[in-house]
């Protein structure tokens, strides 16, 4: 099935840990794997910013991806120890 021109991809958390900052903000890093139809699967690691609505539920503004492989990892953990 194809949704917009596109293969439909199904998405999956496997590990998400939420740092609160400011009044009602939070980061949330994540391993999240990626499955298309024929089955082929991509894992990635996502960095995502939100708030927290008026209810308590999580809201997400902003969200960077970084492919899981160790040059990638290691290279963006260090700019942000140093910059």
């Amino acid at each position: 099935m194809r949704e917009n021109g596109r293969d439909k991809v199904s998405f999956e958390t496997i590990k998400a840990e939420i740092k609160d900052f400011g009044r009602n903000n939070f980061i949330e890093v994540a391993r999240k794997k990626a499955t298309s139809e024929d089955g082929s699967t991509n894992e990635f690691i996502s960095v995502t910013r939100g708030y927290y609505a008026q209810d308590g539920s999580k809201k997400y503004k902003k969200s960077l991806t970084i492919p899981d492989d160790e040059e990638t990892k290691e290279f963006v953990a260090e700019m942000i120890r140093t910059l």
